[in-house]
């Protein structure tokens, strides 16, 4: 990426989207932090998936969503089960890195709003457009 990109900014935009409360202004930043045809990977989807899926004989699938309307049905489930109930808040967490040009690692967490306890978190691994956009993000979710 170009001098001018800022890691600790971006992923504070990336995590801020994940709390933000108005339909309107998560919208906007889907928009302005993925591209049009961007894609998220939730590389290692939840237990009762796997287990369903071995059940039928199947691997466990990654679990894929593409472009701003489904992004932004993704980030409000989210919202709706972890956020919005104020039990829950995202967090950064380690400071982000590019490991190589174009391609950013970063850490967090949802901590409890009335302990401050790490109660889940993840690391994402996100290729970049020119223009500093989520072309691809591959979630990987970490549980407490």
């Amino acid at each position: 990426m170009s001098n001018a990109f800022d890691l600790k900014e971006f992923a504070d935009r990336f995590v801020a989207l994940w709390n933000e409360p108005d339909p309107e202004a998560r919208g906007a930043l889907v928009r302005g932090l993925w591209a049009p045809d961007a894609v998220q990977v939730l590389t290692d989807p939840p237990q009762e998936m796997r287990e369903a899926a071995q059940a039928l004989a199947f691997p466990a699938p990654p679990l894929e969503v593409r472009g701003h309307a489904a992004l932004n049905a993704r980030v409000t489930r989210a919202y709706e089960m972890f956020i919005k109930a104020g039990e829950n808040v995202f967090v950064s967490g380690a400071e982000p890195y590019e490991p190589m040009a174009g391609v950013v690692c970063l850490r967090w967490k949802m901590r409890a709003t009335g302990t401050g306890e790490d109660v889940g978190g993840g690391f994402d691994v996100i290729s970049l457009d020119a223009e500093g956009r989520i072309r691809s993000d591959h979630q990987f979710i970490e549980t407490s």
